[in-house]
């Protein structure tokens, strides 16, 4: 087993403190106003996830992030980062990437040291970079040689995984049904994850999760953040 698959393994354990269980990027808030209340609806819910916001917007960024990483391009990874953050419609859903990511980079770093990832955090102290997660995400993996595929594949993996996590507590599901439900989003990932690298920039439309994460602050009560 190679030393790149285990630390990809440990980056993508929910284990990791990267405190994404705070976060419900708006799912909450869908199923505050009756939009997510079935098991169909999450369904429906984790497809437009992989096919709005992971296919178009954030997977594309996390492998262009693993390439200026790579390349050490740090200007290109700042304007990634700030067109990336951009798009977000949503403060909240703004600052729970940014969080997440300078979480990630500063527990990464601190565990598998290497001076690119401390340049990344030299980036966000100077408010460079926010950093974004799928930014830190691309550059965490390239820093541990993953290769930029397997790098997509895993951050679609996690992004999918943490919402089916966040509908367990917020919908009448149970886990096998939940699971049942990402597994057959899963099955596409291969063909979503294809399909990023001819993308030519950075988009997405998710109307439904934009509303929702922008109405996640007027919830009488709270679970997440987002």
């Amino acid at each position: 087993m190679s030393h790149s698959l285990v630390a990809l393994l440990h980056l993508c354990d929910s284990l990791f403190p990267l405190g994404g269980f705070a976060f419900s990027d708006g799912l909450e808030a869908a199923t505050g106003t009756g939009l997510v209340e079935t098991p169909a609806d999450l369904q429906a819910w984790l497809d437009m996830c992989l096919d709005e916001v992971i296919g178009r917007a954030d997977g594309p960024a996390v492998y262009r992030a693993w390439s200026a990483f790579t390349r050490q391009d740090w200007q290109v990874l700042c304007q990634l980062d700030g067109e990336l953050i951009a798009l977000r419609s949503s403060s909240a859903t703004r600052r729970s990437s940014k969080a997440m990511g300078l979480r990630l980079a500063t527990t990464w770093s601190a565990l598998y040291p290497d001076p690119r990832l401390e340049h990344v955090l030299d980036l966000a102290r100077l408010r460079c970079v926010g950093p974004a997660l799928p930014i830190v995400f691309g550059c965490a993996c390239a820093s541990a040689g993953v290769a930029m595929r397997d790098a997509g594949v895993a951050f679609a993996y996690t992004r999918l995984a943490s919402a089916t996590s966040a509908a367990l507590r917020l919908i009448p599901i149970g886990q096998t049904d939940a699971h049942a439900r990402l597994a057959k989003t899963l099955e596409r990932v291969p063909m979503v994850v294809e399909a990023m690298t001819s993308r030519a920039r950075l988009e997405s439309f998710a109307p439904a999760m934009d509303v929702s994460a922008m109405t996640q602050q007027y919830l009488h009560s709270r679970l997440f953040r987002s």
